[in-house]
């Protein structure tokens, strides 16, 4: 009797396009590979899709800074990941991508517009904060200040890298514009959430039923959801993002954390696209018994297993994350790895000085997969 090839699907998180990529981003990345690899040895049918985010707040604070398109730092790191990654260190993607690419546009605003007509986004007024100064509504990043939580200074509008916490801006304490510096004030401002709430008690046992998540993951998941999962604002008041498709609203932009992470099934799409089978993608989403893992870091945990998974529930017929692996910080004299606070070990220096295997083989050993890897 021939064994049926199992359908596997591996996304691997989308870096922001706004600098280099550091040895914490690899860590993940190397995993990923390596499941990857070994299901496609063992016969299995395996798409493994990742690519740049193209659209986060960073990026536009970088172009801010150096008076420059946002469109163009995000193409020119977008291209150096590819070089960085595949032909660098060898990463074997069927495709890797950029959410500027026109089926991530209309795959994004579609799924939009299904969770919309569906009464999942509605629409609600915001008191949020605005620079005078700069003379914009600051979204997330382009805000910063002291996490209530753990008294971290520097922790954004949405989220506490220090602490994972997921952050409402009006918590934070003594906030300040990352552009100028200047104490903002705050205005109304009418903007689109996600009904998180309305899939509180299915994500729940969705996740108390799941196994083989790597530990971090699902413990935080479960803290999360003892607190309470609340609806999520998803537009932001920007230029630079793929704009929210409902007449009247096309100045606000669709906010990159509800978008980004579309990416996973646009790029699905796109690389169906690409080898002249635009149906073969529903083979892994559209199929009860596919196997999806999913790899990224740990500050990034919340919006794999609460929001995304929400977001595929009211969508419907779609496969949810199977395995899910989150990186742990890598710590380097004493501080994490950031891209944004430009701390780090660089993979463009690294590859230009040593062979890409030394540093599969040490990351490796420290990925987020071999500490434990369930085959289905």
């Amino acid at each position: 009797m021939t064994k049926t090839k199992r359908k596997i699907l591996i996304c691997a998180a989308l870096p922001y396009a706004n600098g280099s990529l550091h040895l914490g981003h690899v860590a993940g990345f190397i995993g990923s590979d390596f499941v990857a690899r070994y299901h496609r040895l063992k016969g299995d049918n395996v798409i493994f899709v990742s690519g740049a985010d193209c659209y986060g707040t960073p990026i536009a604070i970088k172009a801010a800074e150096l008076n420059v398109d946002p469109k163009e730092i995000a193409l020119k790191y977008a291209e150096e990941f590819k070089q960085t990654l595949i032909n660098g260190l060898g990463i074997s993607y069927n495709l890797f991508t950029n959410t500027l690419s026109p089926e991530h546009h209309k795959v994004a605003q579609e799924l939009f517009l299904d969770l919309y007509n569906k009464e999942y986004i509605y629409k609600k007024i915001q008191n949020l904060p605005y620079c005078e100064s700069c003379s914009r509504f600051l979204a997330d990043r382009y805000i910063e200040g002291k996490c209530p939580k753990c008294a971290f200074e520097g922790a954004r509008g949405d989220q506490c890298d220090e602490c994972g916490s997921l952050m409402d801006v009006k918590d934070l304490i003594d906030p300040k514009c990352k552009i100028c510096g200047n104490k903002p004030i705050w205005k109304d401002t009418e903007h689109f959430f996600l009904k998180l709430s309305a899939f509180s008690d299915k994500i729940s046992k969705w996740v108390s039923e799941s196994s083989g998540w790597r530990s971090n993951a699902k413990n935080f998941t479960e803290g999360l959801l003892k607190i309470g999962i609340h609806d999520r604002d998803i537009s932001r008041d920007s230029s630079w993002g793929i704009p929210v498709p409902i007449e009247g609203y096309e100045n606000k932009s669709i906010y990159v954390w509800f978008e980004a992470v579309i990416g996973y099934l646009s790029a699905s799409k796109e690389y169906s696209l690409n080898i002249g089978q635009p149906d073969l993608w529903k083979n892994f989403w559209e199929n009860k018994d596919a196997i999806h893992y999913y790899f990224h870091g740990k500050d990034n945990i919340p919006f794999h297993t609460v929001i995304w998974p929400s977001m595929l529930m009211g969508v419907g017929g779609l496969t949810l994350p199977t395995r899910v692996y989150s990186s742990e910080y890598l710590i380097f004299e004493g501080k994490q790895f950031s891209k944004s606070r430009n701390w780090g070990i660089w993979l463009p220096e690294f590859l230009e000085k040593y062979d890409p295997d030394t540093l599969r083989f040490y990351l490796g050993g420290l990925s987020s997969i071999l500490d434990k890897f369930i085959d289905i």
